[in-house]
C-alpha cells in the first residue's frame, strides 16, 4: 500500500541527504554539507512519527532507518570533520583511525538499539543523529578553535557517548496527528530553503541546543557520581564514629 511506503520515503530522503553531504564535503562545501545533515535529522525525526500516525510501522522501515542513519549521521559527519580539520595532519593514520571510530561507534549504538530493550522515555547512549549533528557543526568552528587535538578529543568523546550507558531523554512520545501530515511537505520546503540560503549561521545556531543535549546526559551522570561519593564518604565517617564510640 502507498500509505505504508510514505514513512520510508522520509527515511530514503534522510539517506539521500547523507550521501549529498558526503559529496559536498568532498568538494569542500562544509557549511552546506552540515546543513544537509541537519535537514536529514529533521527527516529522521519525522519518519517514525509519520509511521505511527499512519499506523504503518514495519521491521523493514526499522532496518532501513538504521542503515540510513549510519550514512547520514555516522559516515557523513566524520567525513566532514576529516575534510575540514584532519586531512592536513602530519600523522595521517591517527586522523584515519579517529575518523573511522565515529561511524563504527554509531553502527554499534544502532545495533544495540535494535536488539536491546531500552528504558522507557530514555535513550541509552547519545543518539547518533545528535552526535552526528554536533560533529558536523563543530567542524565549522575549526578556524576559531584552531586545535586539531581538541577536535580529535571531541570526536572520540562523542564516539564514546554513543556506546556508553548514559541516559538521554527521548522525545518519541511527541507524535503527529493525521491532519498535521499535510503540513509536512510545506514545512520541509521552508526548512530546505532557509538551510540553503543561510547554511553557515543556521548550522552554527543548531550546534548550541545539540551540545546542550549531549552535556545534559553527562551532567546527570556527574550528579549521580557526586551523590554516590558523598554517601560513601558519609558511611565511612559514620563507621569511624561508631568504632570510636
Amino acid at each position: 500500500m502507498i500509505r505504508n511506503s510514505i514513512p520510508n520515503l522520509f527515511t530514503v530522503g534522510n539517506l539521500f541527504l547523507g550521501i549529498v553531504a558526503i559529496i559536498l564535503a568532498f568538494t569542500e562545501q562544509a557549511e552546506l554539507a552540515s546543513i544537509m545533515v541537519i535537514v536529514a535529522m529533521l527527516l529522521d525525526g519525522l519518519d517514525g512519527r509519520v509511521a505511527r500516525a499512519l499506523n504503518a510501522q514495519s521491521e523493514f522501515g526499522k532496518e532501513l532507518d538504521s542503515l540510513s542513519d549510519v550514512i547520514s549521521f555516522g559516515v557523513a559527519p566524520a567525513f566532514i570533520m576529516y575534510v575540514v580539520a584532519f586531512q592536513d595532519l602530519s600523522s595521517a593514520p591517527t586522523a584515519w583511525i579517529v575518523t573511522a571510530i565515529f561511524p563504527i561507534c554509531g553502527a554499534l549504538r544502532l545495533a544495540r538499539f535494535n536488539v536491546i530493550e531500552g528504558v522507557p522515555g530514555y535513550f541509552i547512549g547519545l543518539p547518533i543523529p545528535a552526535a552526528g549533528g554536533i560533529l558536523c557543526t563543530l567542524a565549522l568552528f575549526e578556524a576559531q578553535i584552531n586545535s586539531p587535538v581538541l577536535l580529535i578529543v571531541s570526536t572520540l568523546l562523542l564516539s564514546y557517548l554513543m556506546i556508553s550507558t548514559v541516559k538521554y531523554p527521548s522525545f518519541k512520545k511527541i507524535g503527529l496527528s493525521k491532519k498535521a501530515l499535510w503540513v509536512l511537505p510545506l514545512l520541509l520546503v521552508v526548512c530546505v530553503v532557509l538551510a540553503v540560503k543561510y547554511p553557515g549561521p543556521l548550522s552554527r545556531l543548531i550546534f548550541v541546543p545539540l551540545l546542550l543535549y549531549a552535556l545534559w546526559g553527562l551532567k546527570k551522570n556527574v550528579d549521580v557520581l557526586i551523590v554516590y561519593v558523598f554517601r560513601r564518604n558519609r558511611r565511612k565517617r559514620d563507621d569511624r564514629i561508631n568504632r570510636q564510640a
